[in-house]
C-alpha cells in the first residue's frame, strides 16, 4: 500500500499503514488524550484492536513522528465500513488533520465496491467531527463507554459522504 504524503502549512506529514512497532506510540497518544476524550479503561480494548482487529489501520506521522491514527473495519458481509480508533497528539488538534485522515480511508474505503454504508460509533466530543461529512446520528446510549462517555452512534450510505477537499 502506498504512502501519501502532504505540506501544508508547517506540517509535513505522511499517511500510511499501522506496523506493529507503532504500538506503544499509539497507546501514549490514546493515553494524551484520556480522560477528556476516552475513558481510561478503554485502553485494554485499543490493545486488542491493535493486536487483532488492525488490518484497515493507519497513522499520521509528521517529519517521522506520529501524530495520530485512525483506521475501518469492515462488517462481515462486507456491506459497511466502521470508523475505528481515531485520535490525535493533543498539539495537532483542530489542525486539520482529523479530516485530512478521515479522507484518506473514506478514498480507501470507496474502493472496496461491496461497502454501502459507513458507519462510526463515537462520544458526545467526537460526534459533531463525523456529521461534517454527512453522517447522520442514528442512536445515542448514556455512559456506554464509561461514566460520562455516551455512545453515539452515525452514519450515512456512501453515496451521500461529502468530499470536504
Amino acid at each position: 500500500m502506498k504512502n501519501v504524503s502532504f505540506t501544508k502549512n508547517s506540517w509535513a506529514l505522511v499517511i500510511r499503514k499501522y506496523k506493529q512497532s507503532d504500538k506503544e506510540k499509539i497507546i501514549e497518544l490514546l493515553r494524551l488524550n484520556s480522560p477528556e476524550y476516552f475513558s481510561p479503561d478503554e485502553e485494554k480494548d485499543l490493545i486488542y484492536y491493535l493486536d487483532y482487529e488492525s488490518h484497515n489501520y493507519f497513522v499520521v506521522e509528521d517529519r517521522n513522528m506520529l501524530v495520530g491514527c485512525g483506521g475501518f473495519n469492515l462488517t462481515e458481509d462486507g456491506e459497511t465500513a466502521k470508523i475505528a480508533w481515531d485520535f490525535f497528539d493533543p498539539s495537532a488538534h483542530r489542525k486539520g488533520l482529523g479530516t485530512k485522515l478521515m479522507l484518506y480511508r473514506i478514498d480507501k474505503i470507496k474502493q472496496i465496491k461491496s461497502v454501502k454504508t459507513l458507519s462510526v460509533r463515537t462520544s458526545q466530543m467526537a460526534y459533531r467531527f463525523y456529521q461534517k461529512f454527512g453522517m447522520e446520528l442514528r442512536e445515542t446510549v448514556k455512559n456506554y463507554w464509561a461514566e460520562g462517555f455516551d455512545l453515539y452512534r452515525l452514519d450515512c450510505d456512501m453515496n451521500e459522504i461529502i468530499d470536504k477537499t
